[in-house]
């Protein structure tokens, strides 16, 4: 037998070997996990987690943050107003909760396109940015009309410099909060609708 047969004979064996070593669990055991985050799946987990960050972690937050700050030993008053505007804190928890929610399921829309993390990671920075101005509209609104209606039962209204327009700071700063995140998302999808224009050509 000359030795190019011997070469031949022993790639065969060899490339038989293999083949039936890649077709073993311990070869494939971690296919799901590469599938996960191949297919672009694995950023469904940040919509989850930012769901039950709005739902659970806002309200539970604002507690904290309030007995750290020594509301509760503020008077009647201070009670009052912190527990009305946990209420709306509670309430822009939940509408945040369906945000993050609702676009979790746009994940499947762009998995299968060539550019994965750019257009998900838009969507991502968009939506957080929905969310942080949802939150300042509603908590800003509520917090801000249920502070003037405390202070004015107690006379303190006049002592606060801008009175009733300060009700409408919170809306204000929420609505160009929503505005920018999305030109600067939209700008990141503008970069991908180009970069898959030029590759279309250019297969063309």
């Amino acid at each position: 037998m000359s030795d190019s047969s011997l070469k031949k004979d022993l790639s065969g064996v060899l490339g038989e070997i293999l083949t039936k070593f890649e077709q073993t669990k311990l070869f494939t055991f971690s296919k799901p996990y590469i599938d996960f985050i191949g297919k672009g799946t694995m950023f469904s987990i940040v919509y989850v987690l930012m769901a039950l960050i709005s739902l659970i972690g806002l309200p539970v937050g604002s507690i904290i943050f309030a007995i750290q700050l020594g509301i509760f030993n503020m008077g009647a008053q201070g009670v009052i107003w912190f527990i009305l505007t946990w209420f709306c804190v509670v309430f822009a928890g939940w509408v945040g909760f369906q945000l993050w929610w609702a676009r979790k399921s746009q994940v499947g829309e762009v998995k299968e396109s060539e550019f994965v993390a750019t257009p998900i990671m838009a969507d991502i920075f968009r939506t957080f940015g929905e969310w942080i101005g949802t939150i300042l509209i509603i908590v800003g609104f509520g917090g801000g009309l249920f502070g003037l209606i405390v202070m004015s039962a107690n006379g303190y209204l006049n002592a606060i410099p801008g009175g009733p327009a300060l009700v409408l700071a919170g809306p204000i700063a929420g609505f160009f909060i929503i505005l920018f995140f999305r030109l600067v998302a939209e700008g990141m999808k503008l970069f991908v609708s180009i970069a898959n224009s030029c590759r279309d050509i250019a297969k063309k």
